[in-house]
């Protein structure tokens, strides 16, 4: 089975910056686009095959077709004919709403079998002064979280981060966290859709109505457990593999390529979603190739036994697979 790359589906949400569509080569006249889902598997929103023999499929019918030579015997055997992963770029130009995702057992329970959402961050760019809420900075009780919501104090409490590109942070479910303005963002998470909305700022919605709020959900999904700190820390190399999360729902990692790169994938048993994070490259496996630029995804299938890339110049990717 041959690489696969997918139409995005671009998201206006009130949050919304103007990077996204330059940032992909791609002509829009979409007003606050804030999200580019790249891969997606979420009922009603899923992407479509852009060109090839597949063209206009969904990958969820691909998934249901071909099983685990898409995406590997042991991830079909644990999520079936779901894509497993949702794949976004985020585009921040204001402060997202503060928020926290449900895990497995919650979500299934609340939501009709849903799974939970735990998601990693990968800072693409980062304009002056641009930060990232992750995490608790004191211990606090859950009836005095829905105090200092109540009275707009919630921030006090929250971890802040000044970022840069090449950051990362992982976000288990549970975690409080939010995206705040200047920050263009890479993020990998479970295909999962569910957003308990703690704190907006008061602000309106694109439909000029007050967006709903989910305290009391968020009240029992919160971990409120405080670490001291929840940046991601890595080392970086030029011209290999450096993984910088791992975790049940994914594995992922940065190439940052000058040279030509090859992996042995025969052991994997995984798909391997490959996201362009600047410059451009040939992407081959034994069934041929294809051309990735910055601001593309691809999909490289579960059947392939090795993965191939050559820079055209330089090239950074980001490279996600379940272990």
């Amino acid at each position: 089975m041959k690489i696969l790359k997918f139409t995005p589906l671009l998201m206006s949400v009130v949050w919304g910056g103007e990077k996204i569509a330059p940032y992909k080569g791609l002509k829009t006249e979409q007003d606050h686009i804030g999200e580019s889902w790249e891969l997606s598997g979420v009922p009603g929103k899923e992407t479509l095959v852009s060109k090839g023999e597949y063209k206009g499929r969904s990958v969820s019918s691909l998934v249901k077709e071909f099983k685990g030579t898409l995406v590997g015997e042991k991830v079909y055997a644990n999520t079936g004919d779901e894509f497993p992963l949702l794949i976004k770029f985020i585009d921040a130009q204001a402060d997202l709403s503060i928020q926290v995702h449900p895990d497995d057992k919650l979500a299934a329970a609340r939501h009709n079998g849903s799974k939970g959402k735990t998601e990693m961050w990968y800072v693409v760019g980062a304009g002056e002064g641009a930060h990232l809420l992750a995490g608790l900075t004191k211990s606090i009780t859950p009836e005095e979280y829905a105090s200092k919501v109540e009275d707009g104090s919630i921030t006090e409490v929250l971890a802040r981060y000044e970022v840069k590109p090449g950051d990362v942070f992982f976000l288990p479910a549970g975690r409080i966290h939010a995206i705040c303005g200047g920050c263009f963002i890479a993020e990998i998470q479970q295909t999962s859709d569910i957003t308990y909305r703690i704190y907006d700022y008061g602000r309106l919605g694109l439909d000029g109505k007050p967006r709903q709020l989910h305290t009391e959900e968020a009240k029992d999904a919160i971990d409120y457990t405080v670490y001291p700190d929840y940046r991601t820390a890595y080392t970086p190399k030029k011209d290999a593999a450096v993984e910088v999360v791992s975790c049940p729902y994914f594995t992922t990692s940065v190439l940052d390529l000058d040279k030509p790169f090859e992996e042995d994938l025969s052991g994997l048993d995984s798909f391997v979603v490959v996201m362009c994070l600047s410059g451009a490259a040939r992407v081959a496996t034994e069934e041929g190739e294809v051309s990735v630029r910055q601001g593309e995804t691809l999909l490289v299938p579960a059947s392939a036994q090795r993965l191939s890339v050559q820079p055209e110049g330089s090239v950074k990717l980001l490279t996600s697979c379940i272990r």
